[in-house]
């Protein structure tokens, strides 16, 4: 099958590079920064374009994979086409597409970076389709890619969407926050890895909830306290502090 991937973030840049290891032909890639598209071109084998207009006739798929915020303009300039056009996003409806003949989403349930390699067959993907002939191409894309499919409709996706942001964004801001302590006692973040992969470890066999530990699920007061007077000069912690802990309780009364 042949793609066109609008978009050379690293959404695009995995899902590529996916596209080309399961046999398919990515045709071209575009991006608003032409240079970023050629870059992106090079390593999968596909031509580079400067204008949406120059999209193959031939294309089977077109993926935008853009912010979200960005969608309803590339729709809008694809009127034309009679390409199954997706977009990649957790948190915009399929009806962002309405405006398109053949429509989809295929949105890949993870965090990806352009230099850290990934096993895209393991990678959750969560597909939608405006009818059901476009559905059957999507899932037979989708199942080339990952052994991982999923049919989730637009509401379901966007609270799959902000779970993963509690359970990624959030998690990593906290593992900042954590780094910014330690810096400041000339403390090394190396010594966090260890517990860091230890508890995502067991959240892979075990409910969450299991395998919370600490002062607040122990109703360690002593301990709370101290912890609060130690952050006295940064009160947007104390604040973080004193909502997760309460968090914890409550979720172990």
């Amino acid at each position: 099958m042949k793609v066109v991937f609008i978009g050379s973030g690293n959404v695009a840049t995995h899902m590529s590079r996916a596209f080309k290891a399961g046999g398919h032909t990515v045709l071209q890639i575009w991006s608003a920064t032409f240079a970023h598209a050629e870059i992106l071109a090079t390593n999968v084998e596909a031509n580079p374009i400067q204008n949406l207009s120059e999209i193959s006739l031939e294309a089977d798929l077109i993926v935008i994979s853009v912010k979200d915020d960005a969608i309803a303009n590339m729709v809008s300039r694809l009127a034309n086409t009679n390409s199954l056009v997706v977009h990649t996003s957790g948190a915009a409806d399929l009806d962002v597409l309405m405006n398109l003949k053949r429509r989809g989403v295929l949105y890949p349930l993870q965090t990806f970076s352009k230099g850290k390699m990934l096993d895209f067959k393991q990678v959750p993907l969560c597909i939608e389709a405006g009818d059901a002939e476009s559905l059957a191409i999507l899932e037979r894309f989708a199942e080339s890619l990952s052994n991982a499919v999923y049919f989730v409709d637009s509401a379901k996706r966007r609270i799959l969407h902000l779970a993963a942001a509690f359970a990624c964004n959030f998690v990593n801001q906290l593992y900042t926050l954590s780094n910014d302590l330690l810096k400041q006692n000339e403390l090394d973040f190396n010594l966090l890895r260890p517990l860091i992969k230890e508890t995502a470890e067991k959240v892979q066999h075990l409910s969450p909830i299991d395998v919370q530990t600490g002062p607040a699920i122990r109703r360690d007061e002593k301990t709370l306290y101290a912890h609060l007077e130690m952050l006295q000069d940064r009160p947007e912690l104390q604040n973080i502090y004193q909502i997760l802990s309460d968090s914890i309780k409550k979720s172990h009364q």
